[in-house]
């Protein structure tokens, strides 16, 4: 049986620090109250992603993905399958399509949450991610290996992600940037 108590805290907190977002917040909390498993890419109503706003060491630049399934420039990440784990779904996304040794968590606190539809793909029909996002910080390593998910990785500015096309992109760079975040 799979466990929803522990993300539901998580979102509980998210509600305090970011109260504005509550409507995304309560997207989520629905996908968690309803009976089936939320974590398994097989629930195709729409089913839980972690991803990876990965920092380099200094806090300044963030590792993107050129998508090859989606071909946009995007944050790391991927599905849970099965993993409860939020956190750690998000860390082991980016270990795995970064190749970047020394990866840290941050916090275990959720850093932003974005809902999030994906088009039909093979045979795969559409439906909804509901992606958990949580801050990676690289050591002082930063030579990446892009693998079979990417067309290609790319250290990039925040600063300039606040203009992004991608608004889940742009909220999220405001936000890093709205912390201070730098050197720590």
């Amino acid at each position: 049986m799979w466990d929803v108590a522990p993300l539901t805290m998580a979102l509980q907190d998210y509600r305090r620090r970011w109260p504005q977002e509550q409507a995304v917040i309560e997207q989520f909390e629905r996908l968690l109250a309803e009976p089936a498993n939320p974590f398994v890419r097989e629930r195709l109503a729409g089913h839980l992603t972690g991803s990876a706003w990965l920092v380099s060491a200094d806090g300044k630049r963030l590792l993107l993905t050129h998508h090859r399934k989606l071909q946009r420039w995007l944050q790391l990440g991927g599905h849970a399958d099965g993993d409860c784990d939020m956190a750690q779904v998000a860390l082991k996304e980016a270990r795995e399509e970064s190749g970047l040794p020394d990866l840290a968590l941050e916090s275990d606190a959720i850093f932003d949450l974005d809902r999030h539809w994906i088009p039909e793909r093979a045979e795969v029909p559409g439906h909804w991610h509901y992606d958990v996002r949580y801050v990676i910080r690289a050591g002082s390593d930063e030579r990446f290996v892009v693998s079979e998910e990417s067309l290609q990785l790319a250290w990039r500015e925040i600063p300039p992600l606040l203009d992004d096309a991608d608004p889940s992109m742009a909220r999220m760079a405001g936000k890093w940037l709205q912390r201070g975040h730098s050197e720590t």
